[in-house]
């Protein structure tokens, strides 16, 4: 319980005229005595704030950058109206810096018996999951005068999944499946392993690709159709470790990964393949397989949704022996790591050929684009220093790249806007070899 600003101001407005017309301890205590008075009835007057009841509902889950409406019902069980100031508290990275306090108070009044419904609309700036804090209510009397406060434990959990912002790309990247699959109208036959069904020869068509038997059976020739294999495995790994805890503008190495691993994971499913993933630093801390072409991308997003960077060193010969447990025998291993020299020649190369024996490789890692414009910068002499500082780190990135391409990995280098869309190209390019 405590006193408002307005029995403090009534406090000092009585004592006025007292101490300027007859100062007296008398006079004073006439004053207060009679506002002490006044304050003790209001706060009986005032509704109890233990007997309220609170209950929650609204959404438990959003997209990172999106709005979630949480409701918080208050019931008010006893004989007294609630004239009462709400705050609602949740974890301060709930909300964009500085909208917290007006987001989270409410001012309500609840009659006798009744119940209101309050909304805290919540913008979460960190993935995870965000838990409900106390609600703390504050009762006022019908003066005004004096309050009573307490608060309420009202258990609720938001999960903050990825934002997927890369999923713009997927329209164009099903459109090139599509007509790599055969089921569009295109000029050259679709590339691939799997032999789809005969039609009639037409002047450019391959030789090579002529059934012979099934010409020999009708009156023209007949030639294969083909489209690339479905219900491949592909397995997508995470390095969780230190280096993926750098951050790249505003964001961590880690969420631009995810950001691409979840278009790799729609376009793959559209194309009838088996998607896992593993996200791996000294032990594991994701893992999901065994979903349903509907069900994976779910799965995933509610997986990475708490996933976090560890400030530890990769174990690549654990997470090399994780992933070959994990991936049947000729998967695709898409493995996001970055690629600084000393991490991947002390801890990757050496454990590489375990993985190219037995599965297709593709290191995918998220490039600085400050280091690109450092590079292009002149004018002054600390922009020349920063563009050889910046063409050193460029050219080390290239030479470990190199150093991957020579054990057969496919190495995709991009930044984290373009990394999403470039990787998803290199999947449908080995679509279109014949090398998944």
């Amino acid at each position: 319980m405590a006193p408002t600003g307005r029995a403090a101001l009534l406090a000092a407005l009585g004592s006025l005229p007292v101490g300027i017309l007859e100062p007296s301890l008398t006079g004073l205590l006439a004053v207060n005595g009679s506002l002490a008075l006044a304050c003790a009835c209001d706060y009986a007057l005032a509704a109890p704030v233990r007997r309220l009841g609170l209950t929650r509902s609204g959404d438990t889950s959003v997209r990172l950058g999106e709005a979630a409406d949480i409701q918080l019902t208050v019931t008010n069980p006893t004989n007294r109206p609630l004239r009462a100031d709400v705050r609602d508290a949740w974890p301060p990275s709930s909300w964009q810096p500085g909208t917290e306090t007006a987001a989270a108070r409410h001012r309500l009044t609840v009659l006798s018996g009744e119940r209101r419904r309050l909304t805290t609309r919540l913008r979460p700036t960190r993935r995870g999951d965000h838990q409900a804090d106390r609600v703390t209510i504050r009762s006022y009397g019908p003066l005004g005068l004096f309050t009573r406060q307490g608060g309420h434990r009202v258990p609720w959990s938001v999960r903050v999944l990825p934002p997927f912002l890369s999923r713009k790309h997927l329209p164009s990247k099903l459109a090139r499946l599509r007509e790599l699959d055969g089921r569009t109208s295109v000029l050259l036959r679709g590339q691939g392993t799997e032999f789809d069904s005969l039609r009639e020869y037409v002047p450019g068509d391959d030789t090579r690709s002529i059934d012979w038997r099934a010409t020999a059976r009708q009156s023209s020739v007949a030639v294969r159709t083909w489209r690339p294999e479905r219900d491949r495995h592909i397995l997508i790994v995470l390095d969780s470790g230190r280096t993926s805890a750098g951050r790249v503008g505003d964001a961590p190495r880690l969420d631009a990964s995810m950001d691409a691993a979840l278009l790799l994971a729609a376009l793959a499913s559209r194309a009838g393949d088996r998607i896992a993933l593993l996200a791996y630093d000294r032990q594991v801390r994701a893992l999901v397989q065994g979903k349903a072409a509907g069900d994976v991308l779910p799965s995933l997003v509610n997986a990475l949704a708490t996933l976090e960077p560890e400030l530890v060193e990769t174990d690549a010969r654990g997470l090399t022996a994780t992933a070959l447990r994990t991936a049947p025998r000729g998967a695709l291993i898409v493995l996001f790591t970055s690629l600084e020299a000393a991490p991947v020649e002390e801890g990757l190369l050496p454990v590489l050929p375990r993985l190219t024996q037995r599965h297709t490789v593709l290191v995918a890692s998220v490039a600085d684009p400050h280091i690109a414009a450092m590079a292009a910068a002149r004018g002054t002499t600390d922009a020349v220093y920063d563009a050889a500082a910046a063409a050193q780190a460029q050219a080390e990135r290239h030479r470990t790249a190199e150093q991957l391409t020579r054990h057969g990995v496919t190495v995709v280098d991009a930044t984290p806007d373009d990394l999403a869309p470039a990787l998803a190209d290199a999947y449908l390019s080995l679509k279109a070899a014949g090398r998944l």
